[in-house]
């Protein structure tokens, strides 16, 4: 049983929540302006960690054809058989409740912010079929983190960010994008869309770094509007200096790195950013 779980962790990626959880705690923590309460911070985490559970493993379920046919992908739990279908869409639904839960735990904004939020997540996983703006879309699910953790604090989006939530898009659909440039060529034998697929790798990378300067000016625009510390402006500071590093290490010609870029990179731009901004909280009181 344990290892059957091991498993599915590990094709969900279940390590990667890193990404997005920060974000929705970032969003709690700037609506309470400090430390929200126990009970918000709770079920903030058992909504994210829900809604991951659920959108990834409806993304493994969906792609699990193209994924048997990826020599990059051959591997992973359902096209090599460790995995049920049964058993993964039993995790789509009970991860989905969970989430659909914590939200009603949260507050009414939150239940009825919750469909949508998951449609989303969901409909992502279908856009490679039909358009390179994958990358975007993506984006665009991960930029509701930030939005629900404000939600779930204040009750409602009256004055929240959205200049935070344009940056965790440009940020995600920035480094989706180069992560794209590893299956570039399945991508466009098979007739899947993405950046590198439709433009070739050379300009993806080149919107990959358009995507990352928009993100470090909406980050920093944020802690502007939210009228937060210098502490936060070094974290901003790491976070230019991560996203620089990036395209420092990898390029069209050599991804051997993209797996620092991609996982370590990122999920340091993410706690640096959260971090940032509770200290900043922390110290304006």
């Amino acid at each position: 049983m344990m290892k059957k779980l091991q498993i599915m962790l590990e094709m969900i990626k279940f390590k990667h929540t890193v990404f997005a959880l920060p974000f929705a705690l970032m969003g709690a923590f700037l609506a309470t302006r400090g430390i929200p309460s126990f009970r918000v911070f709770f079920w903030v985490i058992i909504a994210m960690f829900g809604a991951r559970t659920a959108a990834m493993t409806f993304n493994r379920i969906v792609d699990r054809r193209f994924d048997a046919a990826n020599p990059r992908t051959e591997k992973r739990a359902i096209p090599a058989g460790e995995v049920s279908l049964k058993e993964s869409w039993l995790m789509v639904i009970v991860s989905a409740l969970f989430f659909f839960f914590a939200c009603w735990m949260l507050n009414s904004a939150a239940l009825i912010l919750a469909p949508f939020a998951l449609s989303l997540t969901f409909i992502y996983s279908l856009t490679k079929r039909f358009t390179w703006l994958c990358h975007v879309v993506l984006g665009l699910a991960l930029a509701f983190s930030p939005l629900g953790g404000w939600v779930a604090a204040a009750g409602s989006l009256s004055g929240y960010p959205w200049v935070l939530s344009l940056g965790v898009l440009f940020w995600v659909a920035g480094f989706d994008c180069i992560y794209a440039c590893l299956d570039a060529d399945f991508d466009r034998k098979t007739g899947l869309y993405s950046m590198p697929a439709s433009f070739g790798r050379k300009k993806a990378f080149r919107l990959a770094v358009l995507f990352h300067a928009l993100a470090f000016l909406l980050f920093t625009i944020t802690g502007i509007v939210q009228g937060l510390n210098f502490v936060y402006f070094i974290g901003i500071a790491l976070t230019g200096s991560a996203l620089f590093y990036q395209h420092i290490v990898v390029n069209p010609k050599d991804l051997s790195k993209i797996q620092v870029s991609f996982f370590s990179m990122n999920g340091f731009i993410a706690l640096i950013l959260f971090v940032a901004t509770w200290i900043s909280l922390l110290l304006s009181h």
